[in-house]
């Protein structure tokens, strides 16, 4: 299963369940995404031809996430621009999420690993701005 979080036309996360499951690739982002999320199943004994990736200019005026979870059970709280809760969404170990526009922060109700995935170089607090609940 695959959800976006979207609210007033954007984008805030895409949420792609452990129950998920399709034959081939699928790539749940536009080409135009900072960081691309995709899923792939492939068979036994199916071959990627060795490549590399081409080293080209990109600017990128945001920071994307990827969270997996590795075990736990972690709610996520989606804000608007006036920083008052949009959504909730919860995620369990195998769930996989992109956050790639609006603030979050996360409640977790169960000890739980993430792993998590984004763009740098990192800038430390220059990165964040912090709020408190409305």
């Amino acid at each position: 299963m695959i959800f976006k979080i979207e609210y007033n036309g954007t984008l805030y996360a895409i949420v792609l369940k452990h129950s998920y499951s399709e034959d081939g690739i699928k790539f749940l982002t536009n080409d135009k995404e900072t960081i691309q999320l995709g899923y792939m199943k492939r068979p036994k004994n199916y071959v990627i031809d060795p490549h590399r990736h081409i080293k080209i200019k990109r600017e990128i005026y945001d920071t994307n996430e990827v969270l997996f979870v590795k075990s736990g059970m972690v709610k996520v709280n989606f804000y608007n621009d006036d920083n008052s809760l949009i959504k909730e969404v919860v995620i369990v170990k195998g769930d996989t999420i992109l956050l790639c526009n609006g603030a979050h922060g996360f409640d977790f109700l169960e000890e739980s690993e993430l792993i998590e995935v984004k763009q740098g170089p990192y800038a430390g607090e220059l990165d964040k701005s912090r709020f408190k609940i409305n």
